[in-house]
């Protein structure tokens, strides 16, 4: 619902400003700029998503053969000591457990189709311990904001974007992105934690926020100790390296699982094809939209209005050409999506704004559909804190991929 206002008022707004600019300033070619826009940006999302097809199918393959292999499985056994502490109103042995630690590893995994199903499962576990059949449940809550937070370790559909759209090196952002959706997921645990009064002092919470803390800090001192000139190439050669290892560790888990590691990566990345086609509707839709906005100057103004402002202040203004991929991500994923490969179409896909922006797509999620969908699964109606704990995250996840996307990309 959320994205057909947004996607309106994109179409209405342009409208008016295109008027105006044709009755006040004379401005006979605005109408012919936005449709020849509506035309480029139909055949740009076509484009898109038929080069997806092959790395989507690629990497869906992969994360078949880890699902088929049991790595969810054993991420939710390792997770158990430490997300008990944070649900401490559910029962030991309570099937609502296995469900958040399915989903979550699904979630951090890349795996959104099976996620979703898993965590609309959780929700209805979770629902069956609610006294208040209407209101949410603090697990409900600390759950959907780990969603919202974004918490993701291999980010596919973004380096899938950044190869189509002719990045040199797609994977450059996958550190970035890591460092971001961290610090946006402690936050969301923390304000969740505040609000229920959860002992974040515990040893077992402490063990494991401070050793991630702890490897964090390490690769952000790492990078900041590095001639800026080198960052890049040692993030692209650490990312590679990550992500060809996952590639090999899923494909031993298969072999021990004894699956048929060939046929688990066909049945995956035949879902590829089906998911980019799928898309073409959607991504027409709203690249569309963004192109007669922008080409109307009702981005432009936006920007250089948000521009003016942060100089104003004294700061540099670099990072503004990607806020309205901050801005929408909240609202909704596939508009975030759009204004994602809007920038990177507009500025470059290794420009600072682009590489920004997808920074911005990796750090979070989609809090307000998020909510949307879950909650409204078990008809909750009284969502409590969820909302603000899930903008806390949002806002602590906007601020770091701006920091870190200044101490990877400015000036290189």
């Amino acid at each position: 619902m959320v994205l057909n206002y947004i996607w309106i008022t994109f179409f209405v707004i342009a409208f008016v400003m295109a008027l105006a600019k044709l009755i006040f300033l004379g401005d006979t070619q605005v109408f012919t700029e936005i449709m020849n826009s509506t035309f480029s940006s139909s055949k740009t999302a076509f484009e898109i998503s038929l080069g997806l097809t092959g790395i989507l199918s690629l990497w869906l393959g992969i994360m078949k053969i880890g699902e088929n292999g049991g790595l969810i499985a054993t991420l939710s056994r390792w997770l158990s000591p430490v997300f008990c502490k944070f649900f401490p109103d559910i029962p030991k042995g309570h099937p609502a457990t296995g469900a958040i630690f399915m989903n979550l590893s699904a979630n951090m995994l890349g795996l959104d189709n099976a996620a979703t199903p898993m965590g609309l499962k959780a929700m209805e576990e979770l629902q069956q311990l609610n006294p208040n059949k209407d209101t949410a449940s603090n697990p409900m809550i600390m759950f959907l904001v780990l969603n919202t937070s974004g918490l993701t370790l291999i980010p596919i559909s973004i380096m899938v974007y950044r190869a189509q759209l002719g990045a040199a090196q797609p994977t450059d952002v996958f550190i970035p992105i890591m460092l971001a959706t961290f610090f946006s997921t402690l936050a969301g645990v923390i304000a969740v934690s505040l609000y229920q009064r959860i002992n974040l002092l515990n040893k077992s919470i402490l063990c494991f926020l401070g050793g991630i803390s702890l490897i964090i800090g390490t690769i952000i001192y790492f990078f900041s100790t590095l001639p800026r000139e080198s960052i890049n190439t040692y993030s692209t050669l650490f990312a590679n390296i990550f992500l060809f290892l996952v590639i090999i560790i899923f494909i031993t888990a298969g072999i021990r699982k004894k699956i048929n590691v060939y046929e688990a990566f066909v049945e995956g990345a035949k879902e590829g094809f089906g998911t980019a086609v799928r898309i073409i509707p959607y991504l027409v839709a709203i690249l569309v939209a963004i192109a007669v906005f922008r080409a109307s100057g009702a981005m432009d103004i936006i920007i250089d209005g948000i521009a003016y402002l942060v100089n104003l202040c004294g700061l540099d203004t670099s990072f503004v050409g990607g806020l309205p991929t901050a801005f929408m991500k909240p609202l909704s994923g596939s508009g975030a999506r759009g204004l994602m490969v809007d920038a990177m179409n507009t500025y470059g896909a290794d420009s600072f704004v682009g590489r920004l922006t997808s920074i911005f797509q990796g750090s979070t999620d989609t809090t307000f559909y998020i909510l949307a969908v879950y909650f409204g699964s078990v008809g909750i109606k009284n969502t409590r804190y969820a909302v603000t704990c899930g903008l806390i995250a949002d806002f602590v996840g906007i601020i770091a991929a701006i920091l870190i996307c200044y101490l990877f990309f400015y000036n290189i």
